[in-house]
């Protein structure tokens, strides 16, 4: 299955929920966000949210600084 993080393509193998691609892609535990089709996805809720074929993944990163 194939799908966008960052703009990037990239196939998925056994991965079909964000959980999975989060681990896939080696998010940190805290300071991310993650976005499918433009809709923020609660941490809470990656576990048992399916990404579908050509779903776009926008992951935020936490950056300190002022």
């Amino acid at each position: 299955m194939k799908i966008k993080v960052n703009n990037k393509e990239m196939e998925l193998g056994e991965a079909n929920t964000l959980q999975q691609v989060a681990q896939a892609l080696e998010l940190p535990d805290k300071g991310v966000a993650v976005a499918v089709n433009n809709r923020i996805v609660p941490r809470t809720e990656w576990a048992t949210y399916s990404v579908q074929e050509n779903d776009q993944i926008v992951v935020i990163k936490a950056a300190c600084g002022g």
